[in-house]
């Protein structure tokens, strides 16, 4: 097959996929907003950052709670609690480490993946590019 014939066919397939697929807008993931109360920390956005990143709260918590190996809860207000004195600095990094591991597709990058379970395993389904990875549970 020659270059040109090559080049053709791939202009031709291009054109068939969806446009979202080329776009490159950039997927901010909210920083925390909250504060110290005592020995507690208190964020207020926290439901806010679950639904932006399309996931759901309790898994979310679940995860962030273990990182920082604290106790916390979801209040009525939508608030969480996290029973330490934690910086906001360290939980934004731990919603970053949660998105790469729960949210960004692994081939594309894209944030616009589900997470389907089959039996006992759970997998990363990306809507944009169609892979599909098995992630480890650790939640």
């Amino acid at each position: 097959m020659e270059m040109e014939e090559y080049k053709k066919l791939l202009k031709d397939v291009r054109k068939e996929l969806p446009e979202h697929v080329f776009q490159k807008e950039r997927f901010e993931i909210p920083n925390v907003k909250g504060h110290i109360q005592g020995s507690r920390t208190v964020i207020s956005n926290f439901l806010q950052i679950a639904n932006t990143l399309g996931r759901q709260p309790e898994h979310m918590l679940k995860f962030i709670l273990r990182e920082l190996a604290t106790p916390g809860d979801v209040k009525k207000s939508g608030s969480i609690i996290i029973g330490a004195k934690i910086p906001a600095s360290r939980i934004n990094e731990k919603i970053k480490q949660y998105a790469n591991s729960y949210v960004f597709c692994y081939e594309c990058g894209k944030p616009d993946t589900k997470i389907e379970k089959e039996g006992s395993f759970s997998f990363l389904k990306c809507t944009a590019c169609g892979a599909r990875h098995s992630i480890k549970s650790k939640v």
